[in-house]
């Protein structure tokens, strides 16, 4: 399989290819896709990443979880409109990439489940590949291989490196990217897996558990565009020492404490201040 991704840039100015909020038509089927999107702290790209996310031409709803902000992006999450297709949910304090993904999870309604980070790394453009797999039937879970290039600094390289590397050593996953931030999941099938990460440990503990159920992940190509810290990137080193805790931990565990049930709770952990949903 040829993984010669691409990086190209964000567009600065996207048109919609369907009207804002509004279901549109797939490109193969009628299957709708639940983008849920973490953030804090990203009022410089929130508008572009909404956009960019709306005109993707698949059939999606969007669960926005606001993660505590505190520089702005609350108020203008706010003042957005009710739409079709659009569910904005605002923990009560920050509690974590892993927390919010695990609240956005209880108002997912799509039949595939789809991670996008909000700081532009990662470009909308690439759902189709994403999903092609799912809808062919070839898989359960797919994630997206980024360009095998240290562009995003040589620590954040070689860590990623060092993960999937873990994964293929102690799961036998034989995967290209551990840390890609777009894995796409049939729901059904992440629904099965007992989340307990509340930060970035997300992506190992998801990845190791999927791998303890016996799935393989299936990969492709994608776009990838690095930020900087000074930019916002919010990685920091206990975060890949975390990871590899949360590796270990879950490849030595029983499948008794490991807990796969055949639904979720309904509940949430993390407590939510405001929730507006989409009009019915």
């Amino acid at each position: 399989m040829n993984f010669a991704a691409t990086s190209r840039p964000f567009d600065r100015q996207i048109e919609a290819t369907q009207p804002e909020g509004e279901l549109g038509p797939a490109a193969s089927s009628n299957a709708v896709l639940s983008v849920i999107v973490p953030v804090y702290n990203e009022v410089l790209n929130l508008e572009l990443l909404l956009a960019a996310i709306k005109a993707a031409p698949v059939r999606k709803e969007i669960v926005v979880v606001d993660d505590g902000s505190t520089d702005g992006t609350r108020e203008k999450l706010l003042a957005l409109p009710l739409a079709e297709g659009l569910t904005i949910l605002f923990h009560e304090k920050n509690c974590g990439k892993g927390a919010a993904i695990r609240t956005a999870l209880r108002y997912a309604r799509g039949n595939y489940v789809l991670i996008q980070d909000s700081d532009l790394e990662y470009d909308p453009r690439d759902y189709d590949a994403l999903l092609a797999p799912l809808e062919r039937g070839d898989a359960n879970v797919v994630y997206g291989v980024r360009p095998d290039r240290p562009e995003r600094g040589l620590r954040f390289y070689w860590g990623a490196k060092f993960l999937t590397m873990m994964v293929n050593l102690l799961y036998r996953a034989g995967i290209h990217d551990e840390a890609t931030c777009y894995k796409a999941f049939r729901r059904s099938v992440l629904e099965k897996i007992p989340l307990e990460c509340t930060g970035f440990e997300f992506c190992p503990e998801v990845t190791a558990k999927l791998c303890r159920l016996g799935e393989k992940i299936w990969e492709v190509p994608i776009s990838y565009r690095p930020r900087n810290r000074k930019e916002g990137k919010k990685l920091r080193h206990r975060d890949g020492w975390m990871a590899i805790w949360t590796l270990l931990r879950v490849r030595f565990a029983s499948r008794r404490k490991l807990g796969y049930a055949s639904a979720r709770d309904a509940t949430s952990p993390f407590a939510v201040a405001f929730c507006r949903l989409p009009p019915r």
